[in-house]
């Protein structure tokens, strides 16, 4: 038999209507009728919300404004079309037939992660991005061991050079490079007496009592990842409401600063015959590390996590739909 669904709400007299009509078609067009009340989650609210009542039967749907005659075409379309892909045997409508009538294990993670996926990114990120601060407060508590298999595990993802990253427990948070030219702040080759191109044990250098310990992440890359943390906590609060940042914000705002101050440092200090006369070495300093970093990690949360929620808000309404049409059709 033919399932019809009809998307309805409290005090709704046009949903009376369809119903009452979809009612008074039950004898001509065979039917269940599959109601779902869209205050009973937030995506079908936001969904529906302006087009009340919606009728669906099989591919085809109606919105409001209409009346019987649209709902006997819609269904007897709707009933013949099953009729025929039923005496072609159709696999693939077999199978969605099968696969409509009860919840897999697919779905059920499916409805779980569109639900809960937000708090899941927060945790994996929040943990991303705190285990490289955790291992210079494990260093201060002598807890080596568990420190450096930190430092070890973010040595790919991360250069770890030690002029460029946060250091916590010492007189400064930054030890620049001498070519940084920040003043009243002592560099890291003062403070280390490693020279400034042994790239290597800068990378290698953990930090002291003294000086303090740097994080298992560069100033930039905590930077960024903070700066993710923070818009989920944002996008969270405020009830996932925020808009996509339009690409060409996000191509100003978030790529185009740290393009530039990480491209014209990297092409300045590459020693390539012809660059350096055009481009005179440079050294970013800290704050420009950490602010191009936050800007990137902001504006490209801002850009994808609502089409996220968006592609998440689309699975929970086909869901919702499958559930509701499983509960009401098992007690018919």
């Amino acid at each position: 038999m033919l399932t019809v669904t009809l998307f309805t709400r409290k005090d709704c007299h046009l949903c009376d209507q369809a119903r009452a009509d979809l009612q008074s078609l039950q004898e001509e067009i065979p039917h269940k009728l599959v109601e779902i009340d869209i205050e009973s989650d937030p995506s079908l609210l936001k969904k529906y919300l302006e087009k009340i009542p919606v009728v669906e039967a099989g591919p085809y749907s109606l919105k409001a404004p209409f009346g019987l005659p649209e709902l006997r075409v819609t269904l007897g379309a709707a009933r013949d079309r099953r009729g025929h892909l039923e005496q072609l045997s159709d696999p693939e409508y077999l199978r969605r037939a099968e696969n409509a009538r009860s919840m897999n294990g697919a779905d059920r993670f499916s409805w779980w992660l569109s639900r809960h996926y937000l708090w899941l990114v927060f945790a994996l990120f929040l943990v991303y991005v705190g285990l490289p601060v955790l291992a210079p407060a494990l260093m201060k508590a002598n807890l080596q061991t568990p420190a450096r298999v930190i430092y070890t595990a973010y040595s790919p993802l991360c250069h770890q050079l030690g002029f460029r990253s946060i250091y916590l427990f010492g007189p400064q948070v930054f030890y620049p490079r001498a070519a940084a030219g920040i003043d009243g702040m002592a560099s890291f080759e003062d403070v280390t007496g490693i020279p400034q191109d042994d790239l290597w044990a800068a990378r290698q250098y953990l930090g002291s009592e003294e000086v303090g310990y740097k994080t298992a992440l560069c100033a930039r890359d905590v930077a960024i990842y903070a700066a993710i943390v923070g818009f989920i906590v944002i996008y969270g609060v405020t009830g996932r409401r925020i808009k996509p940042l339009h690409w060409t914000l996000w191509l100003l705002l978030g790529i185009v600063p740290i393009g530039l101050d990480g491209f014209s440092q990297l092409f300045s200090q590459v020693g390539i015959p012809g660059i350096n006369e055009l481009i005179p070495y440079r050294e970013s300093t800290p704050f420009l590390r950490t602010f191009t970093g936050a800007l990137f990690g902001f504006m490209t949360a801002w850009f994808g996590l609502p089409y996220v929620e968006e592609s998440m808000q689309e699975t929970r309404q086909l869901l919702v739909k499958k559930i509701r049409v499983i509960e009401q059709t098992g007690k018919q």
